[in-house]
């Protein structure tokens, strides 16, 4: 049997009677071996019967702590001192390249299967198809998948699971929809993961409606559902705002005897507290309590922020103090949802004092933690204080958005400095920034305004 290879310049077919397609591996430095992570290999102790066997253990430890260079030093270092790879081998070398999305090198290794006479199982396949998938190459994947199906290889679940998660995340849920129908044409029968991750991205797309036909199409095939699924269409529901719809697909995990996990919980928490539904969220807490699950830090951050939502400053900051009492521990999200509602609530200096919290904690606050402050300085004529912030945060590194750029020149119009912000607005024009109709038309009013004047 041949193969076609796909490498960058094309395909090149393979054929196991060919003597002269057996690409070089590269010549990894053989000190990294030794250096890499403290790892010592006494390469001697692999000359016995058994050095193959040992050799595929110590590559599969290698591969397992990622240690991906190591591993094809390794490799080299086995072949020099004369012993043959065999498939299993062979196949952990293609992985490590495909890993270090070294394409080229990895078919090198297939080319090689072949002149040795192996036959490629299909763990060489579905290691190949995943490299080219990690890479963001699932065209050239879906050719190589063609061209092996052409040539009579039979693959399997795995293969196509990778080949619909990659089109997935590369956006394209229709062709990955598409594929999931075509495969038991080909006689591989499609699993529950596989239509979980269309459900996914149907979902991710609003394509929520389209989400429940493929899970009815499930249910018909007698493909059950596992947690994955429910939790891809709970998050479905809760991104169109249906969320009876979602606490009702929870019921229906529970009367299953399908465990929710902290993800299930979490999506509905997240979903209701944007709503203001807080009563509701308090609920779904209750229940994730009662069904054993640990909240996490998003859970806490999903009350914190439905709290705010209603005005329930105190209740948000109870919570924000009882993580503390827990094995959580806040992160930066945490700090700028607590900061952006008390800025919203006009308590400016209490977003300060958690602002040097964040400091104290090493934990570095981002341009949506200064964004609301500097939005809270502004609306409460604090001005000069903004532009000492903006000064510190320049200082620190921290890339400014479109939405700094608005808040300060809307700070500035409002306190009547017309100057400043005249100044900010044409510094953004100058670096090339959309602004928004507002701020435009504020601008150039502003601008007439002076002309006028003259």
């Amino acid at each position: 049997m041949s193969f076609s290879a796909l490498n960058y310049g094309g395909a090149i077919t393979l054929s196991p009677s060919s003597n002269n397609l057996c690409f070089p591996i590269p010549n990894f430095n053989r000190r990294r071996l030794h250096h890499n992570h403290n790892i010592v290999v006494n390469v001697s102790s692999f000359q016995s019967p058994s050095s193959v066997v040992k050799f595929g253990k110590m590559l599969t430890s290698l591969v397992r702590n990622k240690q991906f260079h190591t591993a094809i030093s390794l490799s080299n270092q086995m072949e020099l001192i004369g012993i043959q790879p065999n498939i299993v081998a062979l196949n952990i070398l293609i992985n490590c390249f495909c890993q270090l999305g070294q394409l080229n090198f990895a078919f090198s290794v297939l080319a090689k299967i072949l002149k040795l006479g192996y036959q490629p199982d299909t763990i060489t396949m579905n290691t190949l198809i995943k490299g080219m998938c990690l890479s963001g190459q699932v065209k050239k994947a879906l050719d190589f998948h063609d061209d092996v199906i052409a040539k009579g290889f039979q693959l399997d679940q795995i293969s196509y699971g990778i080949l619909i998660n990659g089109l997935c995340k590369k956006g394209e849920t229709r062709a990955a929809l598409q594929l999931v129908t075509r495969i038991e044409a080909l006689m591989v029968k499609p699993d529950v993961v596989m239509y979980s991750t269309v459900i996914h991205s149907l979902c991710k797309d609003n394509l929520v409606s389209d989400a429940f036909h493929l899970y009815s199409q499930m249910i018909v095939k007698n493909i059950y559902p596992d947690v994955v699924t429910y939790n891809n269409l709970i998050y479905g529901l809760s991104i169109v705002g249906q969320f009876k719809e979602a606490v009702g697909l929870l019921n229906e995990m529970l009367l299953k005897n399908i465990s929710p996990d902290v993800f299930t919980f979490n999506t509905l928490m997240d979903g209701l507290s944007k709503e203001g539904e807080v009563r509701k969220v308090r609920n779904v807490l209750a229940v994730m309590i009662k069904q054993g699950v640990k909240p996490n830090v998003v859970t806490y951050n999903s009350l914190m922020d439905g709290y705010f939502s209603v005005k329930e400053v105190n209740k948000a900051i109870y919570v924000f103090n009882a993580i503390a009492r827990t094995e959580v521990k806040p992160n930066v999200r945490s700090y700028n949802i607590m900061i952006n509602g008390f800025c919203k609530n006009k308590m400016v200096d209490e977003a300060m004092n958690l602002l040097d919290e964040m400091h104290d904690r090493a934990l570095p606050a981002n341009v949506i933690t200064y964004n609301s402050i500097l939005d809270a300085l502004c609306k409460s004529q604090q001005i000069d204080k903004a532009i000492e912030l903006l000064a510190k945060i320049k200082v620190q590194g921290i890339q400014l958005d479109r939405i700094t750029y608005s808040i300060l020149v809307d700070g500035l119009f409002e306190n009547g400095r017309f100057k400043d912000a005249l100044d900010i607005y044409q510094d953004l024009l100058i670096k090339g920034y959309h602004l928004e109709v507002k701020m435009y038309t504020k601008m150039m009013l502003e601008s007439w305004s002076k002309i006028d004047q003259r």
